[in-house]
């Protein structure tokens, strides 16, 4: 059983919004960013000791990052900062959650699969990502430490920027489509697998191989059981009738959405191109099977005639011609050797082997 299942088991029989993180185990530091920005001004900085935060030190904001979901108190004092529905900061923490889009009063919230590889790029990893769009900001929450947001925060700090012109809906898509990017380079990398799989089905039929096969088609599997939600999500939010959103906004919505559709089709395909794959295995492990069985079977229809003339002269009867006979032993090898190489030429000739 994995951490996330056990966790998740302790909150059984808890009261709705009861603050648990769900997740694998972390060791940094949470960390808080806080940016304020505007068409003339810029401003960021770090949060430091929850102990000492002062939550009215967050208001008004902008964008608000949480980088780690382990310390619930910090996660908890921000929910109570800007009045945030409990069952969202439940939800935050619950970082087993399906991607989906929700609808409050006074708040928008989204949750997203956030992918990306190593530095190597021989592991794909994943994380939850939560974004709450709320009237005066964006607050947003990333289970581990990996910042995929530095380009954004290059494009804020640019007075000309579109973001530094623009409300905190454009903000909140600008850091969907940072995430939705690095599903094209996640797509990327499985692309470069599946053609290294089959370089490898027609050179080698080894178990690693199947074994190799079959956790690529998991991940796959699992990269369009996060994706296919997202769709689902961002079309709902292209057509959602929210004054949060800006018609102006619905535009670049539209285009995300293009985006996803773009990723969940190459991912379905993925997905069909995993399916074939084991079915190639099967089928070179059959026709592999095949190939032995031809030339044990050629061989054992080669020595049946052998056999029968052995058979013959071992009967040792008295009168056997045969027997006395000076040069029987050599003409019964000579036919022998004469019967093997007619079938063999025989076989040849009709391309059985």
């Amino acid at each position: 059983m994995s951490e996330t299942s056990r966790t998740c088991s302790e909150k059984i029989g808890l009261p709705p919004g009861a603050l648990i993180y769900v997740g694998a185990k972390k060791t940094h530091k949470v960390k808080v960013t806080v940016t304020r920005y505007s068409e003339t001004e810029f401003q960021e900085e770090t949060v430091g000791n929850p102990d000492s935060w002062e939550p009215e030190k967050l208001k008004p904001l902008v964008w608000i990052h949480v980088s780690g979901l382990h310390q619930t108190e910090i996660i908890e004092k921000i929910g109570i900062s800007h009045g945030i529905h409990p069952l969202i900061v439940e939800d935050v923490l619950n970082t087993a959650q399906r991607p989906k889009l929700e609808e409050y009063e006074d708040c928008l919230f989204m949750v997203l699969k956030m992918f990306y590889s190593d530095r190597a790029e021989e592991n794909i990893l994943f994380e939850q990502f939560s974004l709450i769009l709320i009237s005066d900001g964006v607050i947003s929450f990333q289970e581990g430490e990996e910042d995929i947001f530095e380009p954004v925060r290059k494009r804020m700090k640019n007075p000309q920027s579109r973001i530094r012109k623009t409300g905190s809906d454009y903000l909140a898509y600008t850091l969907m489509d940072a995430v939705v990017d690095h599903y094209f380079r996640v797509t990327e990398i499985m692309e470069d697998r599946i053609e290294a799989a089959e370089e490898y089905l027609f050179t080698d039929l080894s178990p690693e191989v199947l074994q190799n096969i079959h956790e690529l088609k998991r991940e796959i599997l699992f990269l369009h059981k996060t994706v296919l939600p997202v769709r689902g999500f961002i079309g709902s939010l292209e057509r959602i009738d929210s004054p949060l959103i800006r018609p102006a906004t619905h535009v670049y919505i539209r285009d995300l959405y293009d985006h996803i559709i773009q990723i969940t089709d190459t991912v379905e395909t993925f997905r069909e191109i995993s399916t074939s794959l084991m079915d190639i295995y099967h089928s070179g492990l059959s026709n592999k099977m095949n190939e032995v069985m031809k030339v044990l079977t050629v061989i054992a229809t080669i020595f049946i005639p052998l056999t029968f003339i052995a058979g013959v002269y071992g009967m040792n009867f008295r009168y056997m011609p045969e027997l006395e006979w000076r040069w029987g032993y050599p003409f019964i090898w000579l036919i022998i050797i004469l019967v093997g190489v007619f079938m063999l030429l025989y076989f040849r000739k009709k391309n059985w082997f």
